[in-house]
């Protein structure tokens, strides 16, 4: 894989690297586990994000259930104390074939991009979770960060402009992901570094979906709207942050 090449437009996207001093933090080994830990509910999230924008905007009764169905058991361990699943197992359950079609054709490129991105996500989160067993860190439940509170607060209230506000966030989110990735991958050893590395690829992609859709459903050039979001991404990479998470700011 050219890294260099799929970094390109994802460091031309964002507004701002990641501070030195939250990679500094990052990869000192006693803030593994919690960097792992956020990690992976930052995965399901991002699955989150994918299945309400479907349901919303685009599923009718018996998909919107077929996605519940296929994020609650992630759920039910993630933020209710549930049991742990079989990550693999539930994953096998997941894809289009359940998903309604529809005449729009935007609508069929969202629901096309974000059962994807679900489906990667989900994969992802039973991954990181791998790897936190097989270093035996235990699933501890933590506190989220202010990034995406701090993101989507500037979302407009009336529609399309909320549902393009809402994917351009989408955009910074998996970008800055994709970003710090590559940031920490020199610094985490063989196997974290491989594993972080075979991430790059999916990232890179949800951002321009999200971007792609974004633009496909504005009657306007939403590049005023994506300058916005970056002057807001920068500050909350930029300002200093109480609580050092996967998408904090320079550690206070």
């Amino acid at each position: 894989m050219n890294y260099p090449q799929l970094l390109a437009p994802v460091l031309d996207f964002l507004p701002c690297p990641t501070p030195d001093a939250w990679i500094d933090r990052a990869k000192a080994p006693e803030n593994l586990p919690l960097l792992l830990t956020d990690h992976m509910v930052c995965e399901l999230k991002a699955a989150q994000t994918a299945m309400l924008l479907i349901r919303k905007y685009v599923a009718d009764k018996s998909g919107s259930d077929a996605l519940l169905g296929w994020l609650k058991p992630y759920e039910s361990f993630t933020f209710g104390g549930g049991p742990e699943p079989d990550f693999v197992a539930l994953h096998k359950r997941i894809g289009k074939s359940v998903m309604p079609k529809t005449d729009d054709p935007w609508g069929q490129r969202l629901l096309d991009s974000m059962v994807l991105l679900i489906k990667e996500e989900l994969h992802h989160f039973w991954q990181v979770r791998e790897v936190m067993l097989t270093r035996n860190i235990p699933y501890v439940k933590i506190t989220a960060s202010r990034y995406a509170r701090g993101l989507i607060r500037d979302i407009r209230t009336w529609e399309p402009q909320k549902l393009i506000d809402k994917l351009i966030c989408g955009a910074y989110i998996e970008a800055r992901s994709c970003e710090r990735f590559a940031a920490l991958a020199p610094h985490v050893d063989d196997e974290l570094r491989a594993f972080y590395l075979s991430l790059l690829r999916s990232e890179a992609r949800h951002y321009q979906d999200y971007l792609a859709l974004a633009q496909a459903i504005s009657d306007e050039d939403i590049t005023p709207r994506v300058r916005h979001f970056g002057e807001v991404e920068a500050d909350l990479i930029l300002s200093p942050d109480s609580e050092f998470r996967f998408h904090s700011g320079v550690p206070a």
